[in-house]
């Protein structure tokens, strides 16, 4: 079985093959910038403490030593990450602002039109750092043994069982509603204040499974408070070989699902600023140490070769998901 493992290698030998590729005068502005001269905020949506806030901390202490300059990790927690981007999308665009910036971002926009920022438009992309999978989950105890045993349940008594995610729009949210359209049953939404609640209310019983990043779930899977069923790659995780994808429990192709994550600084960031984060960062996600701290959280470090790189992968990705809840017929906030 083909695995991320197995990816890794290549991941890393591509980003710094197109990184070499990237244009001289590029990586001269990135040399040439007098940026940064004092410290840099990064704003991470997501709770102290939690899988995404432990790697994001990692990652701006080795790309801190790249800028000379502290990168002070701030956690701001409320609607589901939205807060964090309103906030940073009305900061300055000097570089000195940064949030980690999530493919969540896009479908709370999709979903919720009244949100006071647009991911495409609101924001400069710096650098995508990687994908991270996420595992669907149900409490330990819980009599279901495979994805075909859930199915199995929903179809015999629809609207009986249900998923939690982290809020409206969130991954989690997203990957219930596409994993219950693709096996043809119903399953109840319920959406909690932050990812951080998915695993607790399956080990309370309030929810019967969930869609966590693999950051979070696979502590919780070594502590044997849930069990996995599957993992929304395309392949594998190295870290969870034994648990199959969603296309290999439901016998598809179509339902590879990965969270992202990257840097983010509000819109009109200048082009030197921008060139000296991507750089700075790209040379921290080939850390050694980094990537090998993020694979053991289950996360494929991809970072994108370039700004404009990011800038039209954040594009696809908008389209993807806008046809995603088209498809889940997921109703608008």
């Amino acid at each position: 079985m083909r695995t991320t493992g197995r990816l890794l290698a290549r991941l890393g030998l591509a980003a710094a093959v197109a990184g070499a590729s990237w244009t001289a005068a590029t990586a001269a502005q990135a040399t040439d910038s007098p940026f940064p001269t004092r410290p840099i905020r990064l704003i991470v949506p997501y709770a102290a403490g939690g899988g995404p806030d432990i790697q994001a901390r990692k990652l701006a202490e080795v790309a801190a030593r790249e800028l000379g300059q502290p990168l002070v990790v701030e956690n701001k927690v409320g609607a589901g990450g939205i807060l964090a981007a309103e906030v940073v999308a009305q900061q300055p665009a000097d570089g000195y602002t940064l949030i980690l910036g999530a493919s969540t971002h896009i479908t709370q926009k999709l979903l919720q039109p009244s949100v006071k920022f647009d991911p495409v438009t609101s924001f400069t992309h710096i650098i995508r750092s990687g994908f991270s999978p996420q595992v669907m989950l149900v409490k330990n105890d819980a009599p279901y043994r495979t994805v075909a045993d859930v199915v199995q349940a929903a179809r015999k008594s629809p609207g009986s069982l249900n998923y939690a995610s982290g809020g409206i729009g969130s991954a989690a949210h997203l990957a219930g509603a596409a994993f219950a359209n693709a096996a043809g049953v119903d399953l109840v939404h319920v959406p909690y204040k932050g990812s951080v609640e998915i695993v607790p209310s399956l080990i309370r019983g309030d929810a019967t499974v969930g869609f966590p990043v693999a950051s979070t779930a696979i502590p919780q899977l070594q502590n044997h408070a849930v069990r996995a069923l599957a993992v929304t790659s395309a392949h594998r995780l190295a870290g969870l070989p034994q648990v199959p994808t969603l296309n290999e429990a439901l016998g598809r192709q179509d339902l590879a699902l990965d969270a992202w994550i990257g840097i983010w600084a509000p819109a009109g960031v200048p082009k030197p600023v921008v060139a000296r984060l991507h750089a700075a960062f790209l040379k921290a996600l080939n850390d050694p140490g980094v990537r090998d701290f993020y694979q053991k959280a289950g996360t494929i470090i991809d970072p994108t070769p370039s700004p404009e790189a990011f800038d039209r992968f954040i594009t696809d990705e908008t389209d993807k998901y806008r046809r995603i809840v088209k498809q889940s017929h997921i109703a608008l906030q």
